[in-house]
């Protein structure tokens, strides 16, 4: 019967004395996925469901495998504060063109009761 050994030079099955920053630099660069759900039923009827999934992996790995979404939120992108000004302008011009729409059907109606 032969020993395994791993990769790495210890025998199979015996634990390792890694430090957290080993496993931590393991855990970013490979990735991790936990789900979970949590069902409460109330005889026999679901009452509640709660799904849990979570993704632990570096920046690096999340775009490689095509998870990129904090790019484009502006709250983490740090274009919230040009967003809010851009919409305070379009606001601005939309309020103008309703004052000119409702003066124009006022004026076509003060001519049709004419």
């Amino acid at each position: 019967m032969a020993i395994e050994q791993r990769r790495d030079g210890a025998l199979a099955g015996h634990p390792r004395n890694d430090s957290l920053a080993d496993v931590l630099e393991r855990v970013l660069d490979k990735g991790i996925v936990i789900a979970g759900d949590i069902q409460v039923n109330l005889l026999e009827i679901e009452l509640l469901t709660i799904k849990l999934r979570l993704v632990v992996a570096s920046v690096d790995k999340a775009k490689e495998i095509g998870i990129d979404w904090w790019e484009s939120d502006p709250a983490l992108s740090g274009g919230a504060q040009q967003l809010t000004e851009e919409n305070r302008r379009l606001r601005g011009r939309v309020d103008e063109m309703e004052r000119k729409l409702a003066q124009l059907e006022s004026g076509e109606k003060a001519r049709r009761d004419a």
